[in-house]
């Protein structure tokens, strides 16, 4: 009988062990549901390219385990272990922030050319609204800006906000949404690789109105030349 009793108090204790890892297993980094497949991709490490191996590369430059990484970040540690797993992935703020914090920066190449590709720039041309153009368009300076209801351009209070307008450098921006307009214009003029900046744009109706009014001038000469 005693036999049997230890037996069964061996039993137990071994039911009890069991559960308690089981529980411990389930509360580290929830790995106990991962598949294999995740255990072989954490057992490999960081590998070529890709979003799990550089949250790896900077905890071991900040050098912080997980959970010291996820404390920097406010998260917690199973978000960093979904994101070295893939079976997740950090948010672009978040992505920027680690890379503050290892003092890395994030670069993007064409891959056909391998040539640097930037963000558009922050201080391209923007509605009266406020707003941005799509970024798709193409933005093309048609002189200088005026409210829609006076531009019949029939009243003084027309010519007024105009040259306004042009005190200012606020130019009127013409934006193609249609695919075959914007298509014929790129065939013309090539493709922008960005939107300009309004002062850009300002410029350049300066200087369609200084090559009218070199017209203007060559013609009235031509004028006189025939009076003469």
């Amino acid at each position: 009988m005693d036999g049997q009793t230890d037996a069964l108090a061996d039993e137990l204790v071994d039911e009890q062990l069991a559960a308690q890892l089981a529980a411990q297993r389930a509360a580290w980094d929830c790995m106990a549901n991962w598949t294999q497949a995740e255990r072989d991709v954490w057992e490999m490490g960081p590998f070529d390219g890709g979003i799990p191996g550089m949250v790896r590369r900077i905890r071991r430059i900040l050098d912080v385990s997980q959970r010291g990484l996820a404390a920097l970040l406010g998260v917690s540690q199973s978000v960093v272990a979904r994101w070295e797993t893939g079976r997740t992935s950090p948010r672009m703020s978040v992505m920027e922030r680690l890379l503050r914090m290892a003092r890395l920066r994030m670069r993007f190449h064409d891959e056909e050319t391998g040539d640097e590709v930037g963000p558009m720039r922050a201080d391209g041309a923007i509605t009266h609204g406020g707003s941005r153009y799509p970024a798709h368009t193409d933005l093309t300076a048609t002189g200088w800006w005026v409210p829609r209801r006076l531009r019949s351009m029939t009243s003084i209070e027309a010519f007024r906000a105009r040259d306004h307008s042009k005190r200012i450098g606020d130019p009127a921006i013409r934006c193609r949404l249609s695919p075959f307009w914007k298509r014929m214009q790129r065939m013309v003029e090539g493709t922008p690789d960005d939107h300009p900046a309004v002062h850009q744009l300002g410029a350049e109706v300066r200087y369609l109105d200084e090559v009218r009014e070199d017209c203007r001038a060559m013609m009235r000469g031509t004028s006189g030349g025939g009076a003469a």
